[in-house]
């Protein structure tokens, strides 16, 4: 059967005709605002980059002091030692990153070289060095050994050379020692694969020779043969001592800082405790501390407990630092057994605390949202997930930045834990977080000044259907990573108000004049 064709004429419309229709299309299909999105707040400067994010979200590192003064009994080697002295005849490097590992450290350091001057590689510029001893019949490179075995587990590799050298005739000549420094820092930074930190720092014995280091030359040294590595010194350039060797923070701690004003080996250390609200320079503070009571391990000396590490863990990477403990491997060339079972229970502590979030099914709301209570872009809920990634962002402009949690039924907690989104920069001056007790009355039970990466705070066991974070001071709108409360089954039952610092919180917030206090009506 034949098919009809029908033509239809159309008749051309005009552009111009068409755009005198889009104000009707527009009344009639409205464009989804729900398409745009708010765009994230202006980041406030200083700011870290890659790779000191990616070392301060590392949380620990473990140091490792090896070397003759582990054969001899000594901290600081004359530089003297017959290298004969160094032979380590169970040396297993990838028994050292396995503890290291197994613990929850991601990093580990090695003293490559420490003041002595032996060198644990075999170093094309000094005879003082591994190859020179009859371990392994001088053909053992301590540094490629280690480099290997974190390679193979996953483990981020730092080295630590050291710039006073007791042994080379050639130190004290400014011109020829920092050539022969930068030669063997070369050695390490091409030889061994890719490095995450290099450490050195400015100690110098009484009567040590006069002579200038090159340090700015250095630096860029090793951020052109590494660009990943971060570079330890009392003064940065990229990460800061922390001013003692106790592994304590300040209560206040910022990565701001102002390199101009501190030099190494002659840092104020109470400057580098706290750092500087006001610095022009990311530099977040290293705490470093031994387990043992020495650097280096001896065989009358005893580690540290696990709760003794746990309390410094509170205190440097619970105060927005990194924690480097250091742990010596003894004169076999392993970690210690009574080392390796110690660090086992800090990690066993840390994961009995931190493992599971109390407040993770939690229903949170915030006093406002960046792009309204709609948005779920900066909603209150990303403070739940883990990383710093996601977060909570306020409304601009406002006075009052709250969270409020229901945590849906009595939650009993003593220690509380707060991160800022650190790659927007360090904000957060003070806060505090406060529980609704039984009589319907809002208690204080945690105050806090800085808080950057991470805030940890302890005080006396509560029981809490409902618990608020106040943001009582900010260097600009606060942002808030995430929020958490744990249960530490072993925390002192005594007097909660060490832990406490309400002056200090008052101080920062008239030092850097912010204008939004709240602590006061909080207290």
């Amino acid at each position: 059967m034949p098919i009809n064709k029908v033509k239809v004429k159309v008749k051309p419309t005009s552009h111009l005709h068409l755009l005198h229709l889009l104000p009707i299309l527009s009344i009639l299909f409205p464009l989804s605002q729900s398409i745009l999105q708010k765009p994230p707040p202006l980041p406030i400067l200083p700011l870290p980059s890659a790779p000191q994010l990616q070392w301060q979200l590392s949380d620990m590192a473990m140091f490792l002091h090896f070397g003759p003064n582990t054969f001899t009994d000594s901290e600081w080697g004359t530089g003297h030692a017959d290298p004969s002295v160094f032979n380590p005849t169970r040396f297993n490097a990838t028994q050292w990153v396995q503890v290291a590992k197994d613990s929850g450290f991601n990093r580990v350091i090695l003293t490559a070289k420490h003041h002595d001057g032996f060198c644990l590689w075999p170093s094309n510029y000094t005879n003082y060095s591994v190859k020179s001893s009859p371990w392994r019949n001088g053909n053992g490179d301590v540094v490629g050994d280690l480099a290997a075995a974190a390679s193979k587990l996953g483990v981020s590799l730092g080295l630590y050379l050291s710039p006073w050298d007791r042994h080379e005739d050639c130190y004290g000549k400014t011109l020829e020692y920092n050539e022969f420094y930068m030669a063997q820092m070369t050695e390490l930074l091409t030889g061994y694969g890719e490095i995450k930190e290099v450490w050195l720092d400015g100690a110098k014995g009484e009567g040590a020779k006069d002579m200038d280091y090159y340090f700015d030359t250095w630096f860029d040294l090793i951020h052109q043969l590494q660009p990943g590595a971060v570079i330890f010194s009392d003064a940065g350039p990229d990460t800061r001592w922390v001013g003692d060797e106790g592994g304590e923070a300040g209560f206040t701690c910022w990565s701001l800082f102002n390199r101009s004003d501190a030099k190494i080996g002659g840092t104020d250390t109470r400057y580098s405790q706290g750092g500087d609200p006001y610095g022009h320079d990311w530099v977040p503070a290293e705490c470093d501390v031994s387990i043992r009571p020495g650097w280096f391990w001896h065989p009358s000396e005893a580690p540290k407990s696990a709760r003794q590490l746990l309390d410094i863990y509170y205190k440097s990477a619970g105060r927005n630092c990194l924690l480097l403990l250091n742990v010596p491997p003894n004169t076999l060339g392993l970690v210690s057994s009574e080392d390796a079972r110690v660090l086992r229970e800090f990690y066993e502590l840390r994961r009995s605390i931190f493992s599971y979030n109390l407040a993770a099914n939690s229903t949170p709301t915030a006093s406002s949202t960046r792009g309204g209570s709609s948005s779920s872009r900066f909603g209150a809920y990303n403070v739940l997930r883990e990383g710093v990634y996601t977060y909570w962002a306020p409304e601009e402009n406002r006075s009052n930045w709250t969270i409020h949690m229901d945590l849906g039924g009595p939650v009993s907690f003593n220690v509380f834990r707060v991160q800022e989104p650190i790659q927007m920069g360090q904000r957060i001056i003070a806060f505090h977080m406060e529980v609704l007790n039984a009589a319907g009355q809002w208690k204080v039970v945690a105050k806090g000044t800085t808080v950057g990466y991470q805030r940890l705070l302890q005080f006396r066991t509560v029981q809490a259907k409902q618990l608020r974070f106040v943001v009582d001071g900010s260097r600009g709108d606060p942002l808030v990573a995430y929020i958490g409360v744990y249960k530490d089954q072993y925390l002192d039952s005594g007097s909660s108000q060490r832990f406490f610092n309400g002056t200090a919180s008052q101080v920062i917030l008239e030092k850097v004049g912010c204008k939004h206090s709240h602590l006061a009506a909080a207290v």
